[in-house]
């Protein structure tokens, strides 16, 4: 059996600055009837187990760590009030849902991929998002990841083609360079090309030598410069990768309890609500070839 592991978040933004952004005449929870159609198509072409996850609060035990951290201030007042939304109609479309609070939906979707890898019966797990974060959570061609937008499947070669490091050192990668998009700003003069080049030695932060003597980088420009700031700096390169480095230990029940098996009585009324019957005659459709 293939798993399919899916951003719910991701999903309602696409679905919001995409197709629904569209409609001049958007009702105020198209994204949500978007998220659900389109979870609804991996049924059709083919997928049986599909969990999604959701940040159900903006806010996770990140922020504890690093002040700065990404926060619901700022995000547009109608994803927010869709996220919930979003939550409810997919769980009455049948779907396993994780809405996280202390944690994000990063961290359930790499708890699902590790029991997942776990089970010998799944052949092959896709993490549906292009998230860069989720790369370390890539395990050959097994364990892959899945851009929908892009029709692309990303697997471990294709985590290093694109980031020069394999799918275990994205922690390291993202703790030195930095992510805006989640508001943590990395070491000064640590870029992508030069953090990729050390980690594709080195592997991880700790294992960087103190002194740029003592590296041995091909094509390496102002590694003393570097390793100087990193020094200077590495708890905070520490602390950057700890909030990068997402968390397996989440219960997420087992792949057997991700096998959908129908629409839930529930969804006419929630369809009706967001304005979306047609998700009813689609869910329905898609049981019925499954009977």
């Amino acid at each position: 059996m293939h798993v399919h592991l899916v951003d719910g978040t991701y999903e309602l933004f696409r679905q919001h600055f995409g197709a629904a952004a569209r409609h001049s005449d958007r009702g105020p929870f198209d994204a949500v009837a978007g998220v659900v159609s389109s979870t609804l198509s991996l049924i059709t072409d083919g997928a049986t187990h599909i969990g999604v996850a959701s940040d159900h609060v903006i806010e996770s035990f990140r922020n504890d760590l690093w002040a700065g951290y990404k926060t619901s201030e700022g995000m547009e007042p109608e994803i927010l009030l869709q996220i919930p939304v979003m939550e409810e109609a997919l769980a009455a479309a049948g779907f396993t849902v994780w809405p996280m609070v202390e944690y994000e939906a990063d961290d359930a979707l790499a708890a699902a991929a590790a029991v997942a890898d776990a089970d010998d019966r799944v052949e092959r797990v896709f993490i549906v998002t292009p998230d860069k974060d989720l790369g370390q959570c890539v395990r050959g061609a097994r364990v892959v990841q899945y851009d929908r937008r892009k029709q692309e499947v990303i697997d471990e070669d294709g985590v290093r083609a694109k980031f020069g490091i394999g799918p275990d050192s994205i922690p390291d990668y993202l703790g030195l360079v930095g992510d805006t998009a989640d508001g943590f700003p990395g070491l000064p003069g640590w870029g992508a090309k030069s953090s990729a080049s050390v980690l594709a030695v080195y592997g991880h932060i700790e294992q960087i030598p103190a002194a740029a003597g003592q590296w041995d980088v091909p094509g390496l420009r102002g590694a003393p410069k570097l390793a100087a700031t990193l020094q200077a700096q590495l708890e905070d390169a520490l602390l950057f990768r700890r909030i990068a480095t997402v968390e397996t230990e989440i219960d997420v029940g087992d792949v057997d309890s991700w096998a959908w098996k129908g629409p839930t009585a529930q969804l006419a009324a929630v369809a009706d609500r967001i304005g979306a019957p047609g998700v009813v005659e689609q869910a329905e459709r898609v049981a019925r070839r499954l009977r």
